[in-house]
């Protein structure tokens, strides 16, 4: 039997370094025990910490030529159960015998030929580390109670119906650190900075394969790359959802190339104006490569969520990306509208290259972030939402700042002075001279100057850029920057106008679908994008 104190200190050993899943194509001209004693060996001399090895005949190869801990498993293909790693008892006795000194068994809740308690009690008798490779925090949890030393994220999603995502999934690795068992982060970790993230999460070690021990793969890799870049390049149905009208445009690279629109009506409902798209879309299917959704609200893991009802009635959680797949053909990306905004106008537009905050005063009030080259999401996707930020009320209550400086704002101020008026004939009031006009836009002016110090001092951007229909409405820009020389200039940012209008949205949420079909490394909320591989557990 293994001790407590044998397994802590190995699991210390291991802690902050890289495991090299040393496991060839099957079939492949790698598929040997010399050639997988060899990657071995350079793992080793590069500096990886232990190897993750397959087959009885690689572990005993690997631990007679190498002096690093092997993590063994055996893979089979049964035909009663999707389980193939290590499912029986007599794999943990052969890779005992062979010189692992981990053994790495899938714990997931399938149907099983052998259950995990049981497989977990093996490993222990034969002295050996137990590894449960999982693919959820409930399995976790589970693998954790029944005595699991180590648990694996390599099954992440490898389990359900479907392609496996291009990203690893962080979000695990962090749920699983909460379990008071070494963590080690697997699946899809085939970029240095994505393995960085995983130890910046939690994870006491990083377990990489494909990118390192499997030419095959990484030759595909740029072959495709290389196809992609060399074939034509073709447009991106992008799309904006927001609280009036709805766009749909066909985009190429930075520009627009045919443009439609069709209302927004609140009462109609999510599904209705997905509909409405998609027919008003209809005749340009197989023109595209994807289709890419800028929408009011807030995004979490590909579901939309009214953060102000008021603008868009979107139901709690609705499903955005799974309903926009049902649509449309191709690849799917969905953001918030202000946030691809940003990106548009750091891309293409006012911030082109420069930090910058964005800032869209319409209806209602959005924003985004673009900081060192990344656009800002946050945890919960809610980065830039500038007209969220709370300010003080009356009575222990607080308004947001939307309720106070967006078009509904100053319309609502408007009623209240017996003008039943929009925000653009407020503003055409105000140039007309009327007094009461002028008094309703420089209170939501003033409201604005409030908060943008504050925003300047905590994330110090290059460039504020102001757009939306009433950011750009004639008088607001300069009445802004006369409201903001109150502030010491260290706070007072610098200001300039949007320069993609209405396509903002548009042209930024293409470029990030564009960007996550090449496979470029995307930094959009927590789970970056990168190119799919199959697993190498």
């Amino acid at each position: 039997m293994t001790s407590q104190l044998a397994t802590e200190a190995l699991t210390e050993r291991l802690k902050g370094g890289l495991v090299v899943s040393c496991q060839p194509v099957p079939g492949g001209s790698f598929d040997d025990p010399a050639s997988v004693v060899r990657f071995a060996l350079a793992a080793q001399s590069a500096g990886a910490r232990a190897l993750r090895i397959e087959g009885v005949a690689n572990v005993a190869a690997v631990a007679a030529a190498c002096s690093l801990p092997i993590i063994g498993l055996v893979k089979r293909d049964l035909t009663d159960t999707s389980v193939r790693i290590t499912p029986w008892i007599d794999d943990v006795r052969v890779l005992a015998e062979a010189g692992a000194a981990i053994i790495a068994f899938d714990a997931t809740d399938r149907v099983r030929p052998v259950p995990v308690r049981t497989l977990v009690e093996a490993v222990h008798t034969r002295g050996c580390i137990a590894m449960a490779d999982i693919a959820t925090i409930a399995e976790a949890r589970n693998a954790s109670a029944l005595g699991a030393d180590i648990i694996g994220t390599t099954m992440s999603g490898y389990t359900d119906a479907g392609p496996p995502p291009r990203s690893p999934d962080i979000s695990l690795v962090v749920e699983a650190c909460r379990l008071d068992r070494p963590v080690f982060a697997e699946g899809r970790y085939n970029e240095p900075r994505l393995a960085a993230a995983a130890l910046r999460a939690g994870a006491a070690a990083v377990v990489v394969g494909s990118a390192i021990t499997r030419p095959e793969y990484i030759t595909q890799w740029f072959a495709d790359a290389i196809a992609r870049e060399s074939a034509p390049a073709r447009p991106v149905l992008a799309i904006d959802i927001g609280g009036s009208k709805t766009a749909v445009a066909l985009v190429l690279e930075n520009r627009v190339l045919e443009r439609r629109q069709v209302p927004t009506r609140p009462a109609d409902g999510a599904e209705v104006w997905l509909r409405a798209a998609a027919d008003v879309a209809r005749d340009w299917r197989g023109q595209y490569d994807g289709v890419a959704a800028a929408v009011t609200g807030l995004i979490r893991d590909g579901r939309w969520t009214a953060v102000n009802p008021t603008t868009l009635p979107v139901p709690a959680e609705f499903p955005l990306v799974s309903q926009l797949a049902d649509h449309f053909v191709g690849p799917v990306l969905a953001l918030n509208d202000a946030q691809a905004a940003a990106w548009g106008e750091y891309r293409f537009g006012a911030g082109r290259g420069r930090d910058l905050l964005f800032l869209t005063v319409s209806s209602g009030i959005g924003g985004g972030a673009v900081v060192g080259g990344r656009l800002l999401s946050g945890s919960g996707g809610l980065a830039g939402h500038v007209g969220q930020i709370p300010v003080p009320a009356p009575g222990n209550r607080y308004h947001r700042l939307e309720d106070l400086a967006s078009g509904f704002a100053i319309a609502a101020a408007a009623r209240k002075t017996g003008h039943e008026v929009d925000a653009k004939a407020v503003f055409a009031a105000m140039a007309a001279g009327e007094s009461w006009a002028e008094r309703i836009v420089a209170a939501a002016v003033d409201h604005l100057a409030l908060a943008l110090p504050g925003l300047q001092a905590l994330l110090d951007p290059q460039v504020m850029v102001i757009g939306g229909g009433v950011g750009l409405a004639a008088g607001f820009l300069p009445r802004l920057e006369a409201a903001l020389s109150r502030f010491p200039s260290a706070l007072r940012p610098t200001l300039a106008p949007a320069l993609l209008g209405v396509d903002a949205g548009l042209l930024g949420v293409a470029d990030l679908l564009n960007r996550q079909m090449s496979f470029e490394i995307q930094e959009v909320g927590t789970a970056p994008v990168i190119g799919a591989n199959a697993p190498n557990a």
